[in-house]
């Protein structure tokens, strides 16, 4: 294979051209917001333990698959204390109010010939709002690994110089992501930055050298219309941006009863549809979510597969769960 067909492998199918979408979709992005927002980590008073699969257009040879593993929770309550120092001297520690959080991610990204590895170390702070709107912000600190599938290339020239480029080798990419969120116990709505520093690549040479991540924008909202005390209904929307002014947006809506199942359907730009239903037993949430595309794509792939599976822990006898809590 020759560079210039690398070159258009890389940019096609794995998408980190100038024009591209470079961050993966999530289906199920309600049950798991941290993925798009670090200043969700912790922000509902659980301790969630949360785990993502993703097949992208199955049946396609080199098509997207994702996989993550993520962790939030926030700080618990302590009292204040005072402690005796080395020197015979006191020293007074005041109350922890819970408003700290924190979360972390390991993830997985392959599409084409390009796998990322990546990990995510997030902090959240949180604060209320005239006594029934949760307040919280969010910084994230990204590491993303890039390199290319050898096994899947093979070279008509031994002597080309993506055998011995960075990208083949493999380039640790640093970056950051920053959001908002607005928590109500009737509505939310979050809006995030992520791949903020826009790292650049040095893929091959100098002339590609304008290959880099770019800025990425979400979005998203939901309002809960609840219907007696063991049915809701929970409209909702998402809209993602990058720096090319790209736009996509969904919309949806989803049942929920008794917080023990909820079924869901939502329709994204691009001509998809999405559906999407999920179970809870005791501590253990399972979701599943499959999307259908209207485009000729169809025709040639087995749709697209999301698997969720959550552990969380913490009250969950009140809809403001992290009152008492913190």
């Amino acid at each position: 294979m020759k560079r210039t067909g690398i070159i258009i492998a890389f940019i096609c199918v794995a998408g980190f051209s100038l024009q591209g979408q470079q961050l993966p979709l999530y289906s199920q992005y309600l049950y798991n917001k941290y993925l798009i927002n670090p200043a969700v980590a912790g922000s509902d008073g659980y301790t969630s333990f949360n785990l993502t699969a993703r097949d992208q257009w199955a049946g396609i040879e080199g098509s997207p698959k994702i996989f993550s593993i993520s962790l939030q929770a926030r700080v618990l309550k302590r009292g204040s204390f005072i402690k005796m120092l080395a020197n015979d001297k006191t020293a007074y520690r005041p109350p922890n109010d819970g408003k700290m959080g924190f979360g972390g991610a390991i993830f997985s990204n392959s599409s084409g010939l390009i796998n990322r590895t990546g990990i995510q170390a997030s902090y959240s702070y949180h604060f209320w709002l005239n006594g029934s709107k949760q307040l919280s912000f969010g910084l994230s600190f990204n590491g993303y690994y890039l390199k290319i599938d050898q096994n899947r290339i093979n070279m008509v020239d031994k002597s080309d110089p993506i055998l011995n480029s960075t990208l083949k080798r493999g380039v640790f990419v640093p970056d950051v992501s920053t959001g908002i969120y607005l928590l109500h116990r009737k509505y939310s709505l979050g809006f995030s930055a992520e791949q903020v520093l826009q790292a650049g690549l040095k893929l091959f040479n100098n002339a590609y050298s304008e290959y880099s991540l770019k800025r990425h924008y979400y979005l998203f909202g939901t309002y809960s219309l609840e219907k007696g005390a063991n049915h809701e209904i929970r409209p909702s929307f998402l809209l993602k941006m990058s720096e090319q002014l790209k736009p996509q947006a969904e919309a949806g809506i989803t049942y929920q009863y008794k917080q023990s199942f909820w079924t869901g359907v939502s329709y994204r730009t691009g001509k998809t549809f999405i559906a999407n239903l999920g179970v809870r037993s005791g501590r253990l949430y399972i979701g599943y979510a499959v999307d259908f595309t209207l485009t000729e794509l169809q025709s040639i792939s087995n749709g697209t597969h999301e698997i969720t599976v959550a552990i969380k822990y913490g009250d969950t006898l009140r809809k403001f769960r992290w009152i008492d809590r913190y």
